[in-house]
Parts: C-alpha cells; structure tokens; sequence
C-alpha cells in the first residue's frame, strides 16, 4: 500500500520534555519577560500534572540552557535569565563542542568561519562601540602586551578580546557566535604561539582597536581581514624552536 512512510506526526515526548519545550516555547515566544519568575515547583506540577520531580528535572535543564536561573533563598525561585551575547554564546558552544568531539566538524572548519563574522563584527564596533568598549578592548590588549606566550591566560585574553568588538557591534546573535566560536577554536591556534607571532598579534590587536576608536569601519575591516590571515598562515607552519619565556610587547 502506498503511504506507509509517510510522517504525519511528530515525535512522542516523554513528560520531562513536554515540560522542557512549552516553557522554553514561552520564554523564546517573549510570553515570560527577562527577569520575570516562574511559578513555584508545585504550581508547575499542578498546571502541567506531573510530578515534582519531573519539574525540577526540565528546570535543570533549562537552567544548564542559560534559559533560566535558580536564585536561592525566601525570595529566590527560578527566573527568566536576560539573553546576552555570553549566554547565547554559551549555548551555541555547547553544541559546537559536542559536534567537534564526535568528529562531525573539524575545528578547522569552525575557525573559517571567524571571517565571515568578524569582519562584519568590527565594522559595526567601529560604528557603535561606547567609551566603555573601548576602555574594556584597550585593556585587554595592555595585558596581552605583558604576557608571555606560554601563560595560560593567552587564549582567554584573545577570546575576550573579540568577544568585546562583538558585543560592541550591538549585535547580540552576531556576538554570541563569536563568543562560541572563539572558546572552541581558540585554545587550538594558541598550542603553539610563538613569541613572533605573539608580537604581531598584539600590534595587529592595537591596529584593530585603533580602528574602531577612530569610528573607522573600512580600516575597522582592513585591520581584522589583516590579522585573520595572518593566524591562518601562521598556525598553520612549524614553529621555531626557542625560549617561549619571551613578552609578547610590540618591538
């Protein structure tokens, strides 16, 4: 008979997930406002008639989201977190990560995409950075322009640092692919910094921040397109042995 494999229905959730996908539906549609509360555990078992324990469960779950958050105390409860460029980013590296470590993406293929979001990131920083981004963007790279190549604190600085042009685009789903992005890829391209290429990240790191101070996007997207070509060349080749002690300041 014709027809037999046709789909016409959608998976049967189990009760934990019903719950999982109507509140996150809710949140998402904009229904339950940032900052707003939740019922109570037991509301939430009578409105959706499951147990306790099943609430609690899909709560976790939103919660380890970035969907929600669980405040202790008499006036606690669990609220609407406020979606920002760190907790959509959160989300989307999850997943990233997941997909890299079961093999179905390279990391190379996540970092060619950097790109193809950071240059649109920059002129848009250029455009609409506050005084504050600024102040953040030319901090971190005073710290990177004292830190020595094998500091731990090498991937976070650089990851920070376009996490903030990012954030500054205004753009906070531009953002948050950035933020992931960079946490996944990130401490792949630092295995093997060398001071040399350590010193021209930071000048080109400054040309950047230049850029954008000056409310310049074509030199905002001329000095990004710059560096990203220069990490792809360059983590790409062998290092040379030799002392990984060294700053990584501007000659």
């Amino acid at each position: 008979m014709k027809g037999d494999g046709r789909v016409i229905g959608e998976k049967v959730l189990r009760p934990r997930e019903q719950v999982e996908k109507q509140i996150r539906a809710t949140i998402l549609s904009g229904e339950l406002q940032s900052g707003e509360r939740l019922p109570s555990e037991a509301e939430l078992s009578r409105q959706f008639n499951v147990s306790r324990t099943t609430i609690r469960e899909a709560l976790r779950t939103l919660n380890s989201q970035n969907l929600i958050e669980k405040v202790p105390g008499a006036g606690g409860g669990s609220f609407v977190r406020s979606i920002d460029h760190r907790s959509l980013g959160n989300l989307l590296q999850e997943s990233l990560h997941n997909l890299l470590q079961l093999g179905t993406l390279r990391w190379e293929e996540v970092a060619m995409v950097r790109q193809y979001l950071e240059v649109p990131s920059a002129r848009l920083a250029a455009e609409h950075r506050t005084e504050e981004h600024l102040e953040t963007l030319e901090a971190i790279v005073q710290r990177q322009k004292n830190t020595t190549v094998n500091d731990p604190d090498v991937p976070d600085l650089d990851a920070q640092f376009h996490a903030t042009i990012a954030d500054a685009s205004g753009s906070r789903v531009l953002a948050g692919f950035v933020h992931a992005l960079h946490r996944e890829t990130e401490p792949v391209h630092y295995l093997d910094l060398s001071p040399e290429v350590g010193r021209a990240t930071v000048r080109q790191h400054r040309e950047i921040v230049r850029a954008i101070a000056a409310h310049d996007p074509d030199a905002a997207e001329a000095a990004v397109v710059e560096h990203l070509s220069y990490l792809r060349a360059h983590f790409s080749a062998p290092q040379e042995p030799g002392p990984q002690n060294e700053e990584l300041s501007e000659d």
